[in-house]
């Protein structure tokens, strides 16, 4: 101060000096706060282990070959994957081509795990769920297109894809699937949901930031990522117009809300009361025992007949929660007409009204929150599949999160001399003589010299590998070249079928495989479309066999 009045300057240095310890505050506040924060992460990861779980497990599948397939599998795997005494029950929807639909899915592969169990393992599955027996679903049908080549390469068998961390199978070690990983992280969930069927998806991965609140409040729940009721301009910054959100009343009751703006949600809303809390849905739900027969009761002809097509979001929850006309107004802007839209909505307020009055609740659906800071790993795409693969080899929160969940205890198990293996990259079950390994992902790699950098190599077998952000995946080659990807992005698969030659798949992490279904990219001798429809009658057992009999050159 020019004054040079003492005072003065003392006041400014007091004013100066409490500004800057509100700061540090303020930031040992948040520092405390991520601490906490990454403290419940991590403990929600430990306790994933299998040691805990479903008392049945009933995954959906494609088709006959992938329903044997992870029967087999899990069974073999149950402690590690699912839980040690867990009661398997792998089904396959053969409902048509257009499918039933994640709702009427649902109810149908429960009614054909209910056959099984009966007929091969003499359970009542009704019984025991009604009694307590907390039951996991996971759907994994579907082709995988924009996950393409890699589905491909395990015989269209898209929840076999691997990830880079090692299990042993058959004493045997080998590589994690993504439906495994989805396993170990859900079984979480199950002390909290007796006498409930639990639904999830079988790509995508989440930990949650907050404590699992029990299920049992409403008859159906559904897992969000909510957080406080943003202002509009906060909807607008998180781009929540995007999402399928759930909404949260003071109540606890939650509603089901199409990607709208704030406005449109607002108006949808209205008679919905004061909304505590909104966030994307994660689509996976729960249903209660009582909840679950009622529905397979209303549902019995389409189930029998296998006709029509429902989802869960826009046939179960939205004209549960919604009021007529919003209900209306969304489906119509979907492709429904009004009249169908009307005669759904009229049929499930009946169903609601019977249920409510065998089953008194204030509300039909509720929110499980993962929390608004909960890690979601996705593999669900090929750019999606290398950048959380690649994640292992960072040094973030979150990179620690995802090593501890796949069970990663070393980045590197690789014991030769003339390999130089950076800090960064994770590399198990591989056998390499010389080279560099630069912030990469690899599992179970054969190969006498390799140089790669910023690579996912699996389950690969060559005379020399030297790739650039590339994706090496199921592939056996035997050129004296070997195998060169420099280009960037670039993706290889092979795949390996009974009678007939191995097919070489190649792409781009820029290739959307959902457009280039139908297309021969990069030189194909095929096009995704068509390796799929080959490998639609393949023993994947089998297929598997010939596989790893070609990577050890038998």
């Amino acid at each position: 101060d020019k004054s040079g009045d003492p005072c003065l300057v003392l006041l400014v240095l007091t004013i100066r000096l409490l500004s800057i310890h509100l700061l540090l505050l303020l930031v040992l506040f948040l520092l405390l706060d991520m601490s906490d924060t990454a403290a419940v992460l991590l403990q929600a990861i430990n306790a994933m282990d299998g040691s805990v779980g479903f008392d049945a497990i009933i995954v959906c599948t494609s088709n006959i070959a992938q329903e044997n397939y992870w029967q087999q599998r899990l069974t073999k795997t149950t402690g590690k994957t699912a839980r040690d005494g867990a009661l398997i029950l792998a089904v396959h929807e053969d409902w048509g081509s257009g499918g039933a639909g994640n709702g009427l899915g649902t109810l149908y592969a429960y009614t054909k795990a209910r056959n099984k169990a009966k007929e091969e393992f003499g359970v009542d599955l009704d019984e025991k769920i009604t009694k307590g027996w907390s039951v996991g679903m996971y759907h994994t049908a579907g082709k995988g297109t924009r996950l393409a080549p890699l589905p491909g390469s395990e015989n269209n068998n898209k929840p076999g894809v691997k990830l880079s961390s090692m299990l042993e199978v058959d004493g045997v070690e080998t590589e994690l699937t993504i439906l495994e990983a989805v396993i170990r992280q859900t079984n979480s969930y199950a002390p909290h949901r007796k006498g409930r069927l639990s639904v999830f998806w079988g790509d995508q991965v989440f930990i949650p930031s907050e404590a699992i609140t029990p299920s049992g409040s409403h008859p159906a729940d559904i897992l969000a990522q909510c957080g406080p009721m943003p202002s509009e301009s906060e909807w607008k910054e998180r781009g929540l117009d995007k999402y399928g959100l759930i909404a949260v009343n003071a109540k606890g009751n939650a509603a089901q809300v199409e990607k709208v703006s704030y406005q449109t949600a607002m108006d949808i809303l209205k008679s919905f009361g004061e909304i505590a809390q909104v966030g994307p849905s994660l689509g996976s739900f729960s249903l209660s025992a009582a909840l679950l027969i009622a529905f397979l009761s209303e549902f019995s002809p389409e189930i029998k007949a296998k006709v029509d097509k429902f989802d869960s979001d826009p046939h179960f929850w939205m004209p549960m929660t919604l009021p007529k006309g919003e209900y209306s107004k969304i489906m119509v802007s979907k492709g429904s007409t009004a009249a169908d839209a009307d005669k759904h909505f009229a049929r499930l307020s009946k169903f609601v009204d019977k249920f409510k009055k065998d089953n008194p609740c204030d509300g039909m659906l509720g929110c499980i929150s993962t929390g608004a800071s909960c890690y979601w790993w996705d593999y669900g795409q090929v750019t999606l599949y290398a950048k959380n693969n690649l994640l292992a080899t960072k040094d973030t929160p979150e990179a620690h999160a995802l090593r501890t969940f796949l069970q990663i205890k070393s980045r590197s198990t690789l014991k030769a001399a003339d390999v130089s293996v950076d800090g960064k990259s994770v590399v198990m079950g591989c056998k390499v003589d010389k080279g560099s390994i630069k912030e990469s992902v690899c599992s179970t790699v054969e190969c006498p010299s390799v140089d790669v950098e910023g690579c996912v190599l699996v389950n690969v077998s060559a005379k020399k590998i030297k790739a650039r952000d590339a994706i090496i995946y199921n592939v056996v080659d035997t050129s004296d070249d070997g195998i060169e990807m420099v280009g960037g992005g670039e993706v290889r698969a092979d795949v390996f079928m009974p009678k007939r030659d191995k097919i070489i798949l190649r792409s781009n992490l820029e290739t959307d495989g959902g457009k280039a279904w139908k297309v021969k990219t990069a030189g194909n001798s095929m096009s995704f479309e068509e390796v799929y429809e080959a490998n639609g009658c393949v023993d994947i057992i089998e297929a598997q066999a010939l596989a790893r009999a070609a990577k050890h050159g038998k």
